[in-house]
């Protein structure tokens, strides 16, 4: 995977932690709002992971 394609990668999975992270805020049942955001974060986590290794000299600050 070239790094232009894994930075797209990075950035689709980034873009549906937002989704969900919103619908999560619209969700009526806490149990969904709860899953919704749970599944945000490690999309979110993913996402961070994979730009990491695409370039380890990134400064996480």
């Amino acid at each position: 995977m070239s790094a232009g394609e894994s930075h797209g990668r990075s950035r689709q999975l980034r873009d549906k932690a937002q989704e969900l992270d919103e619908a999560a805020t619209r969700s009526t049942d806490p149990d969904e709002s709860r899953r919704l955001r749970d599944k945000a974060r490690r999309l979110l986590e993913q996402s961070e992971q994979e730009r990491v290794i695409d370039d380890p000299g990134m400064d996480l600050r």
